[in-house]
This record gives structure tokens, sequence and C-alpha cells, in this order.
């Protein structure tokens, strides 16, 4: 039998209904493994589906797994927003005040409290120039004619 989970949808980025980026998100994901978490992905039907899940890092005050149908993401900032929101709507309780930390697959983000959620982007991850077959790759999925 399914276990009910909660679950919102969290418009971001307006404060009008269905104007903003809408995000998925799973408020327990515990023991979801990942063909279980893309079923749910391909189920929400939007971009990003989110999935909140108990740190591994103490400084954390949850992990967020972000989902899109084609993969994993280690960030992404309307998702973060989103899940954010949503974990304290529903009753989430940062350690610090005025700021809830998500730990990710990029690392720790600090997101700051106030009139609207805001957030320190992570390190990025890659820097440098591109491999020739990634970028190849780049400029035909985009369509682009050099």
């Amino acid at each position: 039998m399914p276990t009910a989970r909660p679950f919102a949808q969290v418009d971001v980025f307006s404060a009008t209904p269905y104007l903003g980026n809408p995000v998925a998100v799973v408020l327990d994901g515990t023991s979801l493994h990942d063909e279980q978490m893309q079923r749910v992905v391909r189920w929400t039907n939007l971009s990003e589906t989110t999935f909140v899940l108990p740190p591994t890092d103490p400084a954390a005050d949850y992990r967020l797994r972000i989902l899109t149908p084609g993969g994993e993401l280690p960030f992404a900032g309307h998702p973060t927003l989103g899940s954010a929101h949503a974990w304290l709507e529903h009753g989430g309780q940062p350690q610090r005040a005025g700021v809830v930390v998500q730990q990710c697959a990029a690392g720790l983000v600090q997101v700051r409290l106030g009139d609207v959620l805001s957030f320190a982007a992570p390190p990025t991850r890659r820097t440098g120039h591109l491999e020739q077959e990634y970028l190849d790759e780049v400029v035909t999925a985009f369509g682009i004619r050099h």
C-alpha cells in the first residue's frame, strides 16, 4: 500500500496565484528510492519536483533533492525558494533565527527569511573550458548553427 506523503505545489516569483514558476514539493521523501521519485516527477508534469529529506549535515535544517524529468540537479533557484517556503508553511523550524539552511547536492544553501525569501547561491561546481564533446551536445540541443 502506498504511503501518504505531505505535498505542496508552490508558485515561486509571484504573489498572484498561477503567475509564478511552479515547483512540486514532496515534504517527506524519506524511504523513496530514485525510481519512485522519478515516477512522482513524471506525475507532477512540472519542470522540477523536490523531495525534502532529513539532513546528513548537522548544520542543515533539511536536505533537498531537486529532480527534473531528465534527472537530478545539484542546485536550482526556484526549487530552493519554493521548497523552503513549503517546509516553513508545513511547520519546519530553522535551527537559527532568520535563516533556513538547505543541504543539496551543491552544498549548503542559506535561505534568508523576510518579506521575501532570498538565498546566496552555492559555489560554482565547474569552471574553465567545456570539453568539445559536451559543447557539441549543447550546441545541438539548442539548434545553434556554427
